[in-house]
């Protein structure tokens, strides 16, 4: 085998290996949490549930069904290559569903509890997933499909606004307020988790340092935390004097050491320190969702 395959075959193994992760959090979540609770859930999962309590269908089953009318639609827009990981992953989670999430035990306490542990434990696989630039199929097809079209539009705020007008629907069959409420906190969770999760791990700190010796900051900031830095000539508002004003991006744990180092380099320096939603770059991860690749 070439070295090539070799990797190829690593990576694809290991995307499974996340897949299966994945579906097995989101598995727990729907099967013993939110079916026993019997409030709305999310996504073609809250649709599958319906049509549970209403015909017996197995979730896994119905979230099949449903997804193929769907997955045709959205096949040129998400590509080939997105098309046949979703649908690889919707198998894999739909039979955890069907037959490994009955083999733990069922949730039958507090409502509120089940609706907390449904959002986190069906978020953080979602997201897991959703990393792998893959899906669930279902509603995740059309909310990669928003993000194709919406890229600046979190991947948690399109999943909240159609998972909503699911739950609402879920109201007619359950006639139960207060599962409406649990519902849309479950939605509000799941969708929070999501995004947390994934732009959380490109989040982390900026800071601008005005000093009077840039070259010697930045070579600080490098030897402290190997970060790369911008040096950005300015001049100063009240003396009209020469400075050097330092731009660095790094993380959190990073950002405390840089701060003490440039504090004992240049003790007159001037730090601003932001928060960074989003870092993409050299020694950044970068997260592909939802672009289309074959």
């Amino acid at each position: 085998m070439s070295k090539i395959k070799k990797e190829r075959l690593q990576a694809e193994l290991k995307q499974i290996f996340w897949e299966i992760a994945g579906s097995i959090l989101v598995a727990i979540g729907i099967y013993n949490f939110a079916v026993h609770a019997k409030f709305p859930m999310t996504g073609f999962s809250g649709i599958s549930i319906i049509l549970y309590q209403l015909f017996q269908i197995p979730i896994g089953l119905s979230t099949i069904l449903l997804n193929i009318p769907v997955a045709i639609v959205c096949y040129k827009l998400l590509g080939r290559g997105f098309f046949f990981r979703s649908m690889r992953c919707m198998i894999i989670s739909s039979v955890f569903i069907d037959y490994a999430a009955p083999l733990f035990p069922i949730y039958e306490g507090s409502r509120l509890l089940a609706a907390l542990c449904t959002g986190v434990l069906a978020g953080l696989g979602y997201s897991i997933i959703y990393m792998q630039n893959s899906s669930t199929g279902g509603a995740d097809f059309i909310i990669m499909a928003v993000k194709a079209l919406r890229p600046h539009v979190s991947v948690g705020k399109i999943s909240f606004a159609i998972d909503a007008i699911i739950i609402l629907l879920g109201t007619i069959v359950f006639r139960d307020v207060d599962g409406v409420i649990y519902g849309m906190i479950v939605s509000y969770l799941l969708a929070t988790v999501v995004d947390k999760t994934m732009y959380g791990m490109n989040s982390g700190k900026m800071a601008l340092i005005v000093t009077n010796d840039g070259k010697k900051i930045s070579d600080t900031i490098e030897n402290t935390c190997q970060r790369g830095s911008t040096i950005i000539k300015a001049q100063g508002g009240y003396k009209q004097d020469d400075r050097d004003v330092v731009m660095c991006a790094c993380n959190n744990k990073e950002m405390f050491l840089v701060q003490k180092a440039i504090k004992e380099a240049d003790p007159l320096s001037f730090t601003i320190v932001l928060d960074s939603n989003e870092v993409h770059g050299e020694g950044f991860h970068t997260i592909q969702v939802g672009e289309k690749a074959n």
